[in-house]
């Protein structure tokens, strides 16, 4: 019997140890409104705020060291976009939604019966397979997915032969590397705007 290929260990020790997500920054046309769901309908608490003749930016709380934060800029006139989680708009080129992780299916029910009295639409409980989800949009016309891990892929060496987790049948040459050497044969480079 052959065991799964995986993540070689001196890879994994020599990977930054990463601690989630610091803070995500969206833009909002009204933080007034921003404040108001993110911290009074969504429960996120206010944690810091910036503020320049310019800009003003704002951080809500998700987590140890996780937050989501917003830009509102003083003197620019942005148009809204308004767009559900996975469907394609051009507009939208570099972002789809925002997934908000909970710990268990309790407190997404908990977190959909908490939008549903606020008068927020959220849709029933979508089984994603390892992943479990309700959506619905904040004030900025931005979409959000609340999720539970119901099988947990984080947080231990990734197994690139489990089907269930690694499902896409046809996937990228990456991730086939990955699968067969544990490695990638390249990585590409970036530059600054």
């Amino acid at each position: 019997m052959s065991m799964p290929v995986t993540v070689p260990p001196t890879t994994e020790r020599t990977t930054p140890p990463w601690r989630g997500i610091n803070h995500l920054a969206l833009i909002t046309t009204d933080m007034d409104a921003t404040v108001r769901f993110y911290h009074g309908t969504l429960g996120a608490r206010l944690v810091a705020t910036v503020g320049t003749p310019e800009f003003r930016h704002f951080f809500f709380d998700f987590g140890p060291q996780c937050t989501v934060a917003f830009f509102e800029y003083t003197s620019s006139d942005v148009e809204r976009l308004a767009k559900p989680a996975g469907i394609f708009d051009r507009r939208a080129v570099q972002f789809d939604h925002l997934a908000l992780n909970l710990p268990d299916e309790d407190a997404l029910l908990a977190l959909q019966g908490r939008l549903r009295d606020s008068g927020c639409e959220v849709i029933e409980i979508i089984d994603h397979g390892s992943v479990r989800s309700v959506y619905f949009t904040d004030p900025n016309g931005i979409a959000l997915e609340a999720s539970w891990w119901a099988r947990d892929v984080t947080g231990r060496p990734a197994d690139y032969n489990d089907d269930e987790a690694f499902g896409d049948p046809n996937p990228t040459a990456a991730v086939e590397e990955l699968r067969v050497t544990g490695t990638l044969a390249s990585v590409p480079t970036t530059r600054l705007s």
